[in-house]
């Protein structure tokens, strides 16, 4: 089933830089998301960030470029995207990209406009590539990735155990912005 994309409607949906203050509604956002959907690497109730985990990483003193954005619709997150640099001097050129959008806000162009301010902010950093992994099964991700000029780089064959008792492939992505 293809999904029909809609413009994305900036007097509905914001979008900006989380803030220490989105701690708890970041972690709430994250275990509705991981239940909601197979698409993340997690099966719901695992690896949960809580509001101290969260709050840690947004104080955090990186030395690496780090960037969460989220989406605000009517006071309450509905997405948020990470972007995550390296600490190792070989892969410092380079940064790690997830997004989750709850479901009922798929098809809003949200996706892409979380994904293109990533892009512009990059740009404008020292950063070269981002990379990503996506579930095979994550059709609507893969075009959005795809309309942005990420190649896939590799698979992972049988990566990923789903709750259907198949194993399925992880899609290495990137793009590169030398």
């Amino acid at each position: 089933m293809q999904t029909t994309h809609r413009p994305f409607d900036a007097d509905t949906y914001h979008v900006r830089c989380a803030t220490v203050s989105d701690a708890a509604e970041l972690a709430r956002l994250r275990v509705q998301l991981d239940a909601e959907t197979e698409h993340f690497d997690r099966f719901p109730g695992e690896a949960v960030l809580d509001e101290e985990a969260f709050r840690t990483i947004l104080t955090g003193s990186s030395t690496v470029p780090d960037r969460i954005l989220v989406v605000e619709r009517s006071g309450q997150l509905v997405a948020y995207s990470r972007c995550t640099g390296f600490s190792l001097r070989r892969f410092a050129h380079k940064a790690e990209f997830g997004i989750g959008v709850q479901k009922d806000h798929w098809g809003q162009g949200i996706g892409n406009q979380l994904l293109t301010q990533t892009i512009d902010w990059v740009k404008t950093s020292e950063l070269k590539k981002i990379q990503l992994s996506v579930i095979e099964t994550n059709h609507g991700a893969i075009r959005l990735y795809q309309r942005h000029g990420f190649q896939e780089e590799g698979r992972l064959r049988h990566d990923r155990l789903l709750q259907d008792g198949c194993y399925y492939d992880t899609v290495l992505m990137g793009l590169q912005l030398i």
